[in-house]
């Protein structure tokens, strides 16, 4: 067999997005994990929070970070994306803030942006962004984060942000994160 010509196609966002998922009940982890792959993600970190209600002891992360990797490696060549995804082990959010000193931009959903009447807008976080830059969102558990934890990931530069005015399932908001920032660079061609 002889190569004719290589191609070089690059199916994956100009930006370099890592979701820091908290745990979720159930499957929604592996929902999370396939659906972000397909628009984009770079990497994933289970975030273990406050109000998770999922607590993983070591050999039962160990055994789901595997087949996490499987998952992200099917959702990969399904997607044709030229790279899969990473997949790091469980982390808290104190080892999460530390690990974000070394991203461009880091953002989190935050519920009480959508109750409020003069709130950041995600929109405006995705219009600045620009290509090859590092981006961390950081998505609560189902119950969402706590103030405490809401206060610590803002004095470590996390801005909080709103999703729209509706309240999103934690296995929603970081696929609509995803499309909105695969919509605004590949499909209006910014940046």
């Amino acid at each position: 067999m002889q190569v004719i010509q290589w191609l070089n196609e690059n199916n994956e966002l100009p930006v370099e997005i890592t979701i820091a998922q908290g745990l979720p009940k159930g499957d929604k982890l592996d929902l999370v994990l396939q659906k972000g792959t397909e628009l984009g993600a770079s990497a994933f970190i289970p975030l273990m929070t406050d109000r998770a209600v999922v607590k993983w002891d070591k050999r039962k992360a160990d055994k789901k970070i595997q087949r996490f990797k499987k998952i992200v490696k099917e959702a990969s060549e399904q997607s044709h994306r030229n790279r899969i995804p990473e997949i790091l082990d469980t982390i808290s959010l104190k080892e999460l803030i530390k690990l974000g000193q070394s991203y461009d931009v880091k953002f989190f959903p935050y519920e009480e942006e959508a109750k409020v009447e003069k709130f950041q807008s995600f929109s405006t976080i995705v219009k600045e962004l620009r290509s090859g830059q590092r981006v961390l969102t950081c998505i609560g558990p189902e119950g969402g984060f706590t103030t405490d934890e809401a206060e610590l990931l803002k004095k470590n530069g996390f801005q909080p942000v709103r999703l729209g005015p509706r309240i999103l399932r934690t296995e929603t908001a970081p696929l609509y994160v995803l499309a909105s920032i695969s919509y605004q660079f590949e499909e209006l061609g910014c940046r």
